[in-house]
């Protein structure tokens, strides 16, 4: 069925612009890396408590939910944006705008989104709406990097059994993410006797026993199935002491990634058997620590995620005018679609730069995609 945002509506979110770029701003300069958004989460609580939001709650996770009409029922949906960024900082991150961008580290992932769910969510507890299902508002945690998406993980278990379909608000909102990149994540650390580059000359070395291992780890040649995708990454190797000591530790952050849960298995297998052929050698002590697994999806029905997709297209295109076009991806709806829930990303702003510290946003995007996310919530209110 088609909707049509009343005029009220539209009259709300055109007198909130501002105020959406102010809450933005405010946002951006609560740190907030993973497994650290305590104070964005207090601070999202307070805001929606603020607007006359009954019942909202910070997690063991983190996450802020803003449960409306969720009592004793089985056909909830999810309306998220995630809290965390990739940055490291613990000081508030620096803001500014000119005439066509907002500029920020973690400005669009995802604080964007996240100002723009908090806006519509504030619009539903101000006018008092009930939907004619559940409706679940999260600003959730841990979705970047090694953060391993605890928050959904978290959501998913309190309320198993009862959430119907998710949408995650993240990314721009030219394309939409209804296709799982499942992941495996470890750390690697390397040890060994070392000693003085000269004198111990012919002990092991650990930043040899890691280049070794990169090495092997990259002759890899990636399984196919059909269109899969499927890559991997050495992402960070550190260690020894000086230029005249034998490296006694190294540690790397390795990956992989696939769309396609049989390539994620076949590359398991494949870094499983480097490992060993590495420890084989003896070239270093070789401890391997998972840090991060991200599920595909699996056995979701695939004509409600057709219905789903068809419809954040169709409301991404009507108010943007730009294609908006399916794609994999790994974001919050692993979790849910891991679990046969039907999710799909929705993208919500324009801009460049994401996880850089020259991120920016268009501000003429930012009213486009708090329409997006008015409608795609809207619609399910009587």
């Amino acid at each position: 069925m088609d909707y049509t945002l009343p005029t009220p509506v539209l009259r709300y979110l055109e007198e909130q612009e501002e105020a959406t770029l102010e809450l933005i701003e405010s946002l951006c300069r609560i740190p907030a890396p993973s497994g650290q958004e305590a104070t964005r989460a207090a601070f999202c609580k307070e805001w929606l408590t603020a607007k006359g939001a009954k019942g909202v709650y910070v997690d063991d996770a983190l996450n802020t939910l803003y449960p409306v009409n969720c009592d004793g029922r089985d056909d909830i949906i999810l309306f998220l944006a995630h809290t965390d960024t990739v940055f490291p900082d613990t000081e508030p991150m620096p803001v500014h705008r000119d005439g066509d961008y907002l500029y920020s580290p973690g400005v669009g992932d995802d604080t964007t989104c996240l100002a723009q769910l908090l806006t519509v969510a504030g619009y539903v507890a101000q006018a008092n709406l009930t939907p004619d299902c559940g409706i679940l508002f999260a600003a959730n945690a841990g979705e970047e990097g090694l953060g391993n998406l605890k928050g959904i993980r978290q959501i998913m278990k309190d309320y198993a059994g009862r959430i119907r379909e998710v949408y995650s608000f993240d990314w721009q909102y030219t394309a939409f993410v209804n296709k799982c990149v499942g992941s495996h994540r470890y750390e690697i650390t390397f040890a060994t006797e070392g000693g003085h580059s000269f004198g111990a000359f012919g002990n092991r070395n650990a930043i040899r026993a890691a280049a070794d291992l990169v090495c092997d780890l990259y002759s890899c040649l990636v399984p196919m199935y059909g269109n899969s995708r499927t890559t991997y990454n050495v992402g960070t190797i550190e260690g020894g002491t000086s230029v005249n000591t034998i490296a006694q530790n190294a540690k790397l952050l390795y990956e992989y990634r696939s769309d396609n849960a049989k390539c994620l298995e076949e590359m398991r297998r494949f870094f499983e058997s480097k490992i060993a052929a590495a420890r084989k050698k003896n070239t270093a002590e070789i401890t391997v620590t998972p840090v991060g697994e991200r599920p595909c999806g699996g056995g979701v029905d695939a004509a409600h995620l057709a219905r789903m997709s068809e419809t954040v297209a169709r409301v991404s295109q009507k108010y943007s005018g730009l294609p908006c076009v399916a794609q994999s991806g790994s974001t919050d709806c692993n979790i849910p679609m891991s679990l046969g829930v039907p999710a799909v990303c929705v993208g919500t702003y324009l801009g460049s730069g994401q996880h850089t510290r020259e991120e920016r946003v268009l501000l003429s995007s930012i009213p486009v995609g708090l329409k997006i996310v008015a409608e795609l919530i809207l619609s399910h209110f009587a």
